[in-house]
């Protein structure tokens, strides 16, 4: 970042401040709970900034998302007596992390946070009557989502005519997780299965995704062992 725009950024955090305490002085309000997020607010701000300007700074994403969140659940917290206002720094830091994806898209490991972040800032604003078994099942039917994405995502692949091609290892991890998600839905829906039964099917499930898994990759296999190679003149 040039040093006239962080002087820019900093005389302006510096003003505010210095009203704050002015207003704080005269009995105006109470300086005190704003001095904090505003804080947080220009360090997000400043790291924005960074990952805004090159290519190169995908990482500056992450620790802006993360002032940028702390400074939204203070004043959440402060507007809204807490409601809200822990599921609002997951979400800032799922966007932070997504963002890091769409700057580079060779950082597709960035999901995965992004994925876990979301679904922890679904369940942190679920009402207090479905904690418990409907948390579980967010949480996995969450994570598998997750890992079902990330099986979409086209990948850099040197042997492929095109360049790119998709992974299936995260079908394996998603469908297990799929499996224990609609464990806990059913639990959670009053259609109960006995442990004795459910550990099992879930076995049997991670089984069947394993052999799936197994199958894509000898296809795989395969076909790139049939794929002709690069002629030579």
């Amino acid at each position: 970042m040039k040093s006239t725009n962080a002087s820019i950024i900093a005389g302006i955090v510096l003003i505010a401040l210095g009203v704050l305490l002015l207003l704080d002085r005269l009995g105006v309000t109470d300086s005190g709970a704003f001095v904090a997020p505003l804080i947080f607010a220009a360090v997000g701000v400043l790291f924005a900034s960074l990952f805004v300007r090159r290519r190169e700074n995908w990482w500056a994403a992450i620790p802006g998302s993360v002032f940028l969140g702390l400074a939204a659940v203070i004043v959440a917290t402060q507007l809204t007596d807490g409601a809200w206002g822990a599921a609002l720094l997951f979400v800032f830091m799922g966007g932070g992390f997504a963002a890091v994806y769409l700057r580079e898209r060779s950082n597709w490991w960035a999901l995965i946070p992004s994925g876990v972040m979301l679904t922890l800032a679904v369940i942190v604003a679920l009402p207090q009557a479905m904690q418990g078994t409907p948390t579980a099942a967010v949480l996995f039917v969450g994570l598998a989502a997750t890992f079902g994405v990330l099986s979409l995502v086209p990948v850099h692949a040197a042997d492929r005519p095109g360049g790119h091609e998709r992974m299936t290892w995260p079908l394996v991890p998603a469908g297990i997780l799929a499996a224990m998600g609609v464990i806990f839905i059913l639990q959670s829906a009053a259609v109960l299965i006995p442990l004795d039964f459910a550990f099992p099917a879930v076995m049997i499930l991670a089984g069947i995704a394993l052999m799936v898994y197994a199958y894509l990759a000898h296809r795989d296999g395969r076909q790139k062992a049939h794929r002709p190679g690069p002629t030579v003149g």
